[in-house]
């Protein structure tokens, strides 16, 4: 499988070097190169980004001392990227293809024990007016933050509030709606009928099925460069913008311990099926450089504690509980920007056994064009309720092409 995805990308260059006379390369950031087909039936934009990281974690010691040093160096993501439009420009089309271990890894027997190598595979139609229907693989409309691409982050990654409660991608359909109520005021209603088991699932559908919907109300406008789900304020906008937003998921017949994601909730006779809910609250607020972003995540479950068939626990349990996680930064005119995140969970101590966590991060960021060539470093401290608390440092190379 390596030497088939080897062969592909020297392909590709070989297609692009001797096409590199023949067609305009874009801009830095925009894409390798733009293909556009002679009748105009067709495009396709490929691209790619990497991101280099390195993290050093220390534990605290028994006299309030960091001990036990770790260090770990990884390219953290590497992707492909493929884009465009087939037939009409009202057809559009997304391919991203995930290359390195941490972007192919959780292969299990329901993959076919393959690498998880498709991110995304969706095709939005919009079909009548302000109405768009995707089919495929892609995000679901969860949390701000998780459909905040991960090379458009405002720190290294995202917060533990994502890790721990966010939704994810999955394969369905979605349907999108926009409302200009006026000049100045936008409504999007967003809803997906999902698998409900994540991506790349190949054995069927293990339980029911997963329901979204989302609703986003952005009272001053739309952003900037779609500054909405984009992290810092690059764009300074002149003018304050808002968004506020809910969403509400129901997985029905879940079999994984974190709705679709998480560890499968075996038991004697096959799963321990119960229905999760996902609740979402968050807001972004962007104005002169000035950005500000929160979330509050809520997640319950009918039968939280997986169990076998005599009634005994199995010892997987539903990660239930509550989350809350506010940043904010200023982006200085040299594209410098000084953020700090404050992030809450607490999971049910009774059904999960976790105790209470609190995590402050303060970063630091250069975007030298903007979040497509960057250097990110942040330092943060973990505080566990009856836990050992933990000390944080990551430094991050970010390009994409």
């Amino acid at each position: 499988m390596k030497l088939k995805f080897s062969t592909l990308a020297l392909a590709l260059c070989a297609f692009y070097l001797s096409h590199s006379q023949e067609t305009n390369a874009p801009r830095f950031g925009k894409g390798l190169f733009n293909l556009v087909g002679k009748d105009s039936t067709w495009s396709m934009k490929i691209a790619t980004r990497m991101q280099f990281l390195t993290i050093v974690n220390w534990q605290e010691g028994n006299d309030g001392g960091l001990v036990d040093p770790e260090s770990n160096f990884l390219v953290r993501r590497a992707r492909l990227k493929f884009d465009g439009f087939a037939y009409t420009p009202k057809l559009k089309y997304k391919i991203e293809l995930g290359l390195s271990n941490r972007d192919i890894s959780g292969a299990n027997q329901f993959t076919n024990n393959a690498p998880r190598y498709i991110l995304d595979a969706v095709v939005m139609w919009n079909f009548y007016e302000n109405f768009e229907l995707w089919v495929g693989q892609t995000k679901l409309p969860g949390n701000v933050e998780r459909v905040i691409s991960s090379g458009d982050l405002q720190l290294v990654d995202r917060s533990l509030v994502n890790s721990r409660f966010n939704i994810d991608r999955d394969l369905g359909i979605q349907l999108r709606h926009h409302i200009n109520v006026s000049d100045n005021f936008l409504i999007r209603e967003k809803i997906a009928i999902s698998q409900g088991e994540g991506r790349n699932i190949t054995t069927g559908n293990l339980g029911g099925h997963q329901y979204t919907a989302r609703l986003e109300v952005l009272p001053f406008g739309k952003f900037k460069g779609k500054g909405d789900y984009t992290g810092s304020d690059l764009e300074r906008h002149p003018t304050p913008k808002l968004m506020l937003a809910a969403t509400y998921d129901l997985n029905q017949d879940a079999v994984r311990s974190r709705s679709n994601l998480g560890s499968f909730l075996f038991n004697d006779v096959g799963f321990h099926e119960t229905d999760i809910s996902t609740f979402f609250l968050d807001a972004v607020f962007k104005y002169n450089g000035f950005s500000f972003m929160g979330e509050y995540a809520h997640r319950d479950a009918d039968a939280p504690i997986a169990l076998n068939s005599d009634g005994t626990e199995t010892g997987d349990v539903v990660q239930v509980g509550d989350g809350l996680n506010l940043q904010m930064g200023y982006a200085f005119k040299n594209n410098w920007e000084l953020a700090a995140r404050y992030t809450n969970i607490e999971l049910d101590e009774a059904i999960t056994g976790s105790s209470p966590e609190d995590q402050f991060t303060l970063g630091l960021s250069k975007f030298i064009v903007g979040h497509k060539l960057k250097v990110q470093t942040d330092l943060s401290y973990l505080s566990v309720n009856s836990g050992t608390d933990q000390l944080m440092y990551r430094l991050q190379f970010d390009i994409h092409f």
